[in-house]
This record gives C-alpha cells, sequence and structure tokens, in this order.
C-alpha cells in the first residue's frame, strides 16, 4: 500500500508540477479539467448512480467547466459569483454537518447530484482564476489546505482527547482543528513576511489580507482553515451515508479525486471571494 501511495503521488507531481509552473494558467487548467470530470464520475457513484449516468455527471462537468473557460470567465473578475458560492458554502454545509449523516439520504437525490457537480465547477474555476492571477497567489490557498491537514495530524496524534464529530471522522479531534490553525497562522505570517522580504511579483493570499491589517488576516486565514475542515467532513458524511471507504479507486494508495480534493473544494471559492475584498 505505502509503495502504491508513493508512486502514484509522484506520478501526480510529475504532472501538476509542470502544469503549475508553465507560464500560462492553460495546462493546469486543462490538466485538472480531467480530475474534476473523473471526481464528478466518483460523486455520481458515491450517490447511486449507474455507471452510464454517472459518466454522463463527468461530461456534465466538463462542459461546465469548457463554457466557463470559452465565455473568458477565468479572466473576468466574479466577485458576484464568489460571494453566492461562499454563502451557499458556509450556509449549506452548517446546515448538513448540524443534522449529520441521518439526513444525507433525506435530501433529494436531484439536489445532490446537482450540488455537488455545481461545488466541483465552482472550485475548479476558481483554481484556474487563482492561477491566471499567479502561481504565488495559488500555492499559498494550496499551501493552507495542506497544512491545515499536515498540521492537524501531528497535534490530533499527540493531543487529542475530544472528538470532532465522532459519528461522521472517528478519527478527527478538537485538539487536531486547533492544531491546524496554528500551524496556518504560523505559516500566513511567514509568508507575508516573505512576500514583502523578496517583494513577490504576485502577492499572496496572505499578503493581500495583511494589507487590510490584523483584524482581516488573522480571522480570514483561521475562517478558511475552518471550511478546509468542513470539506473534508462533509465528504465523510457523504461516504459515511452510501457505505463507502474511498470516493473510488482511481488513485491507488489514494483511493479517488474527490478524497484528495475535499478540503480544497469550500476553500478556493472562499478564498477567492475574500481576495476580491481586499486590495491588489
Amino acid at each position: 500500500m505505502l509503495k502504491q501511495r508513493v508512486l502514484t503521488a509522484l506520478v501526480l507531481l510529475a504532472i501538476l508540477l509542470p502544469a503549475l509552473f508553465y507560464p500560462s494558467f492553460v495546462p493546469l487548467a486543462a490538466v485538472t479539467l480531467v480530475f474534476i470530470a473523473a471526481a464528478c464520475w466518483e460523486w455520481g457513484r458515491l450517490n447511486g448512480l449507474a455507471q452510464a449516468p454517472s459518466l454522463l455527471l463527468a461530461l456534465v462537468g466538463s462542459v461546465l467547466c469548457g463554457a466557463s473557460w470559452a465565455l473568458g470567465w477565468i479572466a473576468a473578475p466574479l466577485p458576484w459569483l464568489w460571494t453566492l458560492a461562499g454563502a451557499a458554502w458556509v450556509l449549506v454545509g452548517g446546515w448538513l454537518l448540524a443534522r449529520g449523516v441521518p439526513l444525507w439520504p433525506q435530501v433529494p437525490r436531484a439536489a445532490r447530484v446537482v450540488g455537488g457537480v455545481l461545488a466541483l465547477w465552482l472550485a475548479w474555476l476558481a483554481l484556474a482564476q487563482a492561477r491566471a492571477i499567479g502561481v504565488n497567489f495559488l500555492l499559498s490557498i494550496l499551501c493552507l489546505v495542506w497544512a491545515a491537514d499536515i498540521f492537524a495530524y501531528f497535534a490530533g496524534r499527540a493531543f487529542g482527547r475530544r472528538k470532532l464529530a465522532p459519528a461522521i471522522s472517528p478519527g478527527k479531534s478538537w485538539e487536531g482543528v486547533w492544531g491546524g490553525m496554528a500551524g496556518v497562522l504560523a505559516l500566513a505570517l511567514v509568508w507575508a513576511w516573505a512576500d514583502g522580504r523578496w517583494q513577490a511579483d504576485v502577492p499572496s493570499l496572505y499578503t493581500l489580507l495583511a494589507r487590510r491589517g490584523w483584524l482581516w488576516l488573522v480571522p480570514g486565514v483561521l475562517f478558511l482553515c475552518s471550511m478546509s475542515v468542513a470539506g473534508d467532513l462533509i465528504e465523510s458524511l457523504v461516504k459515511r451515508s452510501s457505505g463507502a471507504k474511498d470516493s473510488s479507486r482511481l488513485l491507488p494508495g489514494h483511493g479517488g479525486v474527490l478524497d484528495r480534493v475535499d478540503a480544497l473544494l469550500p476553500t478556493l471559492p472562499l478564498a477567492l471571494m475574500i481576495s476580491s475584498f481586499t486590495p491588489s
């Protein structure tokens, strides 16, 4: 299992890193569009759809991404869209987590399917737009999610006592959440300082927030960290409801695409929402 996990990670890095650092956003947008299509297929399967409808869902997700690309939305400021997406994530996500696993089967399947595809499309559009803004900006968002997960894991292993959501994800603890938030805040401070020290051509998310002052930087970073946890928990809720351990086996040793991007789904649109209200 470890060998499979490492080999899969190396293959993914070999694909994603050149696309990420290419001068244009186009290669990364194209590569991640394929991943989003795969995630849409997984979403259909998790919600009880057969193979053919799930493949159709992948096509729908691809068309949504391609249409927004063709319309020039990647390069266009979309504060209204990110605000609507952010509000939906906070309100609907909070409602789902408050009601827990028993609620999910009661939601009409059509609403579940459509909501998931829209969430995946918006995450792709936010990622592509963040890359069009600049590598430094996109990496600061991605690293926030990765740091939250890493610090939460080690803090939870060392200090975890109180379960965060035992009926959804028994392994997560409140101590892990606090550790993740502390790690993300430290990352934000160091990154914002480094931006100023080396005069980054494109500001990171942390620098944009810091320009508004501490009252923007600290709550903004902690809010995004908490929403990355919410994204992870919501996918766990869906998997538990469907009786699945992983969203699929597309990524050997890692599960499925949704298992790798769940925390990014709310964080990317919310980061774009926050940055749209900060000075460039």
